[in-house]
């Protein structure tokens, strides 16, 4: 036969898309060519293909071979071909059977020796593999982490010569099942090691329970970074959909997820030099950021000024959308972004505004500036807004009072987010418009309520969204089914930027 094709997958933004590897051989002067807008790595598998093709027992064509990767309009980037190629030419030249090669995928790079090596993105790549009812052959490094989703037939060999005895039913290759515990390790810091800040602590779990995006304000040395650390330590872990979903994404950008913690929640802390193309995504082929990388997960960014303001009004999109589109002239990609966005920040420069115990440094126009730097549309996108001021207390003590630990807390947000998927599949976050008039009936002190201080605040039509939609976890945290005046009171507390007039000019000053 001279005529093969063989499946395998590229990248392309966070899908893994089928692609035939078409090869075909005739007559004529021998040549090896690919086509099908392959970059220069794939361009360069003809000398890998060669090489492991003769050091693995098999002969190469001395003929006139071309290799078409389709679809033809989709550039093809990377190592991940190799094998593809090889197992298509073997079969096209008769030295390997055809019959077997509509069912499998082919994805691995190929060593000069035959040796199989990892290919990026194993995960997406099972997932897709799993939906079109392939079975997946990789590489044994690649195996153990793609055979995390269940629904994928994953075989792994270790070179191009156990690839060809299993389809000459030779050696045939076994499945590959995960040996490890799945749960999940939850080994994020202790909720017990906060000492004090017992309002900041009632916030982080509103904002578990509903998830809620919140900012800290406060100065130096009250917590904010200690808070933020352990919010993922109060999250329920992730489903198994959740979890496939971030391991493709972490997978695409090259990560590899480990096996015994892949289900916890991805927890990510750029530092604020980071660039914006580091945070959102991007470069010559777009890769997914940090935003991406924190999907179903927590995002903290400490020194929420000091970012890049590009960066930060690129985390409007994804806070409304739970996704971000990386346009290039090329082509655009959308990667998903379902995050939780937690923040910190100083009141001042200096850090001290407002403190009791340090004098500010800063002058008036300094500090506008400062706080300027965060727009008001992203600080109004953030539900909660959060004071943090001194504490006094006796660090010296050996014995202080601890609060709850993070399982007992996270036993509570796990029943509240219950509550709420069974009313509405989503968090108290997520709703729109109309699912805040179907799912938050509010009594008639807290619509009174609500409508004076909208009017005293200037609240605009997102800001009273965000005081109901965070009304409605404080009632699911007491199991209420309607919102009361208590609750739409305490929702605005947790609004500082709205209800503040000097926390209020971070806005005025976007």
């Amino acid at each position: 036969m001279s005529l093969a094709t063989v499946y395998s997958r590229c990248i392309h933004g966070s899908e893994a898309l089928s692609i035939s590897v078409e090869t075909h051989i005739s007559n004529g002067l021998p040549s090896f060519t690919i086509v099908g807008l392959p970059e220069t790595a794939v361009r360069e598998s003809r000398d890998r293909v060669r090489s492991a093709v003769l050091n693995s027992g098999f002969e190469f064509p001395q003929q006139r071979i071309t290799v078409s990767l389709a679809p033809g309009d989709i550039p093809k980037e990377g190592t991940r071909f190799d094998l593809a190629i090889a197992v298509a030419i073997l079969a096209a030249s008769g030295q390997l059977p055809s019959e077997a090669l509509g069912r499998i995928e082919f994805v691995a790079e190929l060593a000069l020796d035959g040796g199989l090596r990892p290919a990026r993105a194993s995960i997406a790549v099972a997932l897709a593999s799993a939906k079109e009812g392939r079975e997946l052959l990789v590489g044994c490094h690649d195996a153990k982490v793609a055979a995390l989703i269940d629904a994928a037939c994953v075989r792994a060999a270790d070179n191009l010569t156990a690839v060809g005895q299993h389809l000459c039913g030779i050696a045939p290759l076994a499945r590959v099942q995960p040996a490890q515990d799945r749960d999940g390790c939850c080994e994020f810091p202790d909720l017990s090691d906060v000492i004090g800040q017992p309002r900041a602590r009632r916030a982080l779990e509103v904002a578990a329970a509903g998830g809620h995006n919140l900012l800290m304000i406060g100065p130096p040395g009250t917590g904010k970074s200690m808070l933020a650390t352990r919010l993922p330590g109060i999250l329920p872990p992730l489903t198994d959909e959740q979890a496939m979903d971030t391991a493709a994404v972490q997978s695409i950008a090259g990560l590899t997820p480990a096996p015994e913690s892949w289900r916890d929640r991805p927890f990510r802390s750029p530092h604020h030099s980071c660039s914006a193309a580091a945070l959102v995504g991007g470069g010559r082929i777009p890769r997914p950021g940090e935003i991406s990388l924190a999907h179903h997960g927590v995002l903290f960014l400490d020194e929420l000024p000091e970012f890049d303001r590009r960066a930060l009004e690129a985390l409007r999109e994804p806070l409304e959308s739970g996704r971000i589109t990386v346009a290039r002239a090329a082509a655009a990609v959308v990667y998903p972004a379902a995050l939780q966005l937690i923040a910190a920040m100083n009141p001042c420069p200096c850090g001290y505004d407002g403190d009791a115990k340090v004098a500010c440094r800063c002058t008036p126009d300094r500090i506008q500036r400062y706080r300027g730097r965060v727009s008001g549309p992203l600080a109004e996108r953030i539900d909660i807004h959060l004071e943090m001021p001194r504490q006094e207390m006796d660090f010296t003590d050996p014995k202080p009072v601890r609060g709850e630990s993070s399982a007992q807390v996270r036993t509570r947000v796990t029943q509240v987010r219950g509550v709420q998927m069974s009313r509405q599949q989503r968090l108290n976050a997520e709703l729109d418009s109309v699912g805040i008039t179907r799912y938050c009936e509010l009594e008639g002190d807290a619509r009174s309520l609500l409508t004076r201080a909208g009017a005293r605040l200037a609240l605009s039509g997102r800001g009273y969204h965000k005081v109901i939609k965070i009304a409605r976890t404080l009632a699911d945290m007491e199991g209420n089914e309607i919102l009361s005046a208590e609750h739409i009171a305490e929702a605005i507390s947790l609004r500082a930027l709205d209800r503040d007039s000097g926390a209020g000019r971070l806005q005025s000053g976007a």
